[in-house]
């Protein structure tokens, strides 16, 4: 079969797989961490994910995807509007034809509860770590955890300019 003729039967047969999809009009999410479940197939409006492909927001019929987080925020909008916003230091988001979508992530914490200052600290840590490392795999975990660490600081930070009042 030539490869031309091999193409159009592909994309016939993939226009008519596309028609046959049903997708929700609502989005499940099932997020969770080795610690602790966030949402167990709770309906949610959106959800921002950070991944290495680049960051993405997640709605009610989005196409499947797969794909893995990096250090970052992870952005929950419920359905009454409400925005939660959770620091993951890595982990995994599938997306499925039924609009549900499952973030597992190795470690999550709602930002609210992350202290800048110890953020911060752990940050400097690392950097020494890092800049004293004596073999190339004590220098790569502790560019990992540089990498994760500054993630932290960011997401702490942004916690804290999301939450201060506005100057009267």
């Amino acid at each position: 079969m030539s490869f031309v003729k091999n193409a159009r039967l592909l994309a016939a047969r993939g226009a008519r797989l596309a028609q046959n999809r049903s997708y929700s009009d609502e989005m499940k999410l099932t997020f969770a961490a080795a610690n602790k479940t966030f949402y167990d197939a709770a309906v949610v409006r959106q959800i921002d994910v950070p991944s290495f492909s680049g960051s993405f927001g997640i709605l009610a019929k989005h196409v499947p995807t797969l794909a893995v987080l990096k250090p970052g925020v992870v952005q929950v909008v419920e359905n009454d509007g409400k925005t939660l916003k959770f620091f993951v230091s890595s982990g995994s988001v599938t997306v499925n034809e039924d609009s549900s979508v499952q973030v597992l992530a190795e470690e999550a914490h709602n930002i609210e509860d992350i202290d800048a200052n110890e953020a911060r600290q752990l940050l400097a840590k690392y950097q020494s770590q890092l800049s004293s490392a004596g073999d190339e795999k004590a220098k790569a975990q502790a560019a990992i955890a540089v990498e994760v660490a500054e993630a932290l600081v960011k997401a702490a930070e942004l916690d804290v300019i999301t939450t201060q009042p506005p100057p009267q």
